[in-house]
């Protein structure tokens, strides 16, 4: 048993562990009745903490800053027009932090869990023609976080804790990193004696209730409407054609006769029509095909399709060469790589009218693509003509690790460079604390230009974002042994790696508190003397 399927499994473990007997159905609350007890907003959301902490460790967490910008395009203006339409309460807009992640899997899915997060695989994004039917897979997924409807499946007298259903489901990653089905079996018995449901499904009233609001958050969003119903056609069709597994996220929420029936109506009564494919879904669907791909032959393949392409349309051209160029990168296949991404290039800027932001694209791949080489020069200049590289994670972090490697092997040449890049990493972390990546490349770039206590501290949080507590933590106590005697801007730094490292103790000995059943606040605790 792979590693791979393992978000699958917890999942599968977290609701139906909120599921009573063999109920397939669940009452919905009466509006103003409250989801549990024992599982409220709070708890919601640090339920949801505790699985993240285990979920961006594991290798199918994927964080490709392109691909998630783009996914976060249709993400936010949905979280926004919820909001304006009042779907949001107050309360869960003060606790839920709306995440979006990406799982590196050729499977179709996406899946809400407890605290606002949700989850989409690279098969669903490779699997949709056009960014407005990823869009409503999304609103629908937005709905079950906005209604709580993972809360409101505990039944109010399972108490079920967040302790136990956090712990559940860490046994069934384990379980799952370890190939024992036994363990996780052991982990569901022990589950305070909740018997369990064997499949993935929400009520059919729940699955209403998604599908209506996501439709009209899709709506006021700006998305074509009639993306819903395409998407439910889509996802019947090739199920039916290929039933082998490859779609969990029909077994998760299926498709009933009356779901299909509505979705048709209302694209027939309402909403606009979808319009073709942007050519940055193009791209992003090719770079979703890539990424999912785990063979050298599966590589291949998009490499031998990369260039050349004649009698097809341009978005059918764009595809294939930005698809091969990314596999030859991968397969360090360098100078396939650069053909492609320059044609992926020039394909982008004979599009009529003109799209900026296909052009984007496709120039991000091609720093990337001349980075990933080794041409770290080569590739700041291709950032350099990208507009919105200043405020761009994706050109952010690709012009960081351009600097680095040119100070690498150049030496002092560019050392003014790579400081002015640690002091923009350190700008954009203060506002994205949670951003592991650059945190990372923060703490490489600032021990580059000397920097060492700041380095020590930017290790630690690239593993306190990922939730290794125990780790930040080593590393905070090494920049506490390395700032004796500071002064300066040291002090300064020092300082903060104090601050930080009580922080953390806090948090670890709040999680510990918690595992051992006691009560534990959102404020951690004070550590004892040091």
């Amino acid at each position: 048993m792979s590693a791979r399927p393992f978000l699958q499994r917890a999942l599968v473990a977290l609701l139906t562990v909120a599921l009573t007997g063999a109920q397939a159905q669940v009452r919905l609350p009466a509006l103003g009745e409250s989801a549990s007890d024992e599982f409220n907003v709070s708890t919601e959301r640090r339920t949801g903490e505790q699985i993240m902490r285990e979920i961006r460790r594991d290798p199918d967490y994927l964080d490709d800053p392109m691909l998630l910008e783009y996914v976060q395009a249709l993400w936010q203006p949905l979280v926004a027009a919820s909001r304006q339409a009042g779907n949001i309460e107050p309360d869960i807009d003060r606790n839920f932090p709306f995440e979006i992640f990406l799982v590196r899997d050729r499977t179709v899915n996406a899946f809400a869990l407890p605290g606002g997060y949700v989850g989409v695989h690279t098969g669903l994004i490779a699997m949709t023609v056009h960014g407005d039917e990823l869009a409503s897979v999304l609103a629908h997924e937005l709905a079950h976080v906005t209604q709580r409807h993972i809360a409101r499946s505990v039944v109010a007298g399972s108490r079920s804790s967040m302790v136990g259903l956090a712990a559940l489901i860490l046994g069934i990653l384990a379980a799952s990193r370890t190939g024992n089905a036994d363990m996780a079996n052991a982990a569901i018995m022990g589950s305070q004696g909740i018997a369990v449901q064997g499949q993935l499904n929400f009520s059919r009233d729940m699955e209403r209730e998604a599908d209506r609001m996501g439709y009209g958050t899709l709506g006021a969003a700006g998305f074509s409407t009639a993306a819903m119903a395409a998407m439910f056609e889509k996802l019947d069709t090739a199920n039916r054609l290929n039933d082998n597994g490859s779609f969990p996220y029909l077994r998760s929420h299926p498709l009933t006769v009356e779901r299909m029936a509505e979705a048709r109506s209302r694209a027939l009564f309402g909403g606009r029509a979808l319009t073709p494919p942007s050519l940055r879904h193009v791209m992003m669907q090719a770079r979703a095909k890539v990424i999912g791909e785990r063979n050298v032959q599966g590589l291949q393949r998009f490499e031998e399709q990369a260039t050349g392409q004649t009698g097809i349309q341009l978005r059918e051209r764009l595809a294939a060469a930005y698809a091969g160029a990314l596999a030859a990168s991968i397969n360090r296949n360098a100078p396939l790589a650069e053909k492609a991404a320059a044609e992926a290039v020039q394909l982008a800027m004979a599009a009529t009218p003109r799209d900026p932001q296909a052009e984007r694209t496709a120039q991000l791949l091609l720093a990337q693509v001349r980075l990933d080489r080794g041409d770290a020069a080569l590739a700041l200049k291709t950032l350099d003509a990208i507009a919105d590289a200043p405020t761009s994670r994706p050109a952010l972090l690709l012009r960081a690790q351009a600097q680095l490697d040119l100070q690498r092997q150049q030496g002092a040449v560019q050392a003014a460079a790579l400081r002015q890049s640690t002091e923009t990493l350190q700008t954009w972390v203060a506002d994205h604390p949670q951003d592991a990546a650059a945190w990372a490349l923060l703490a490489q770039s600032a021990d580059a230009v000397g920097l060492k206590l700041r380095a020590l501290r930017a290790g630690a949080e690239a593993r306190a974002a990922i939730g290794d507590l125990n780790g930040a933590i080593d590393r905070l106590r090494a920049g506490q042994g390395a700032a004796r005697g500071a002064a300066g801007q040291d002090f300064i730094e020092a300082s903060v790696i104090d601050a930080r490292l009580r922080e953390l103790q806090g948090q670890r000995r709040a999680l510990a508190l918690e595992a051992r059943g006691g009560r534990s606040t959102d404020k951690p605790e004070e550590p004892p003397p040091q």
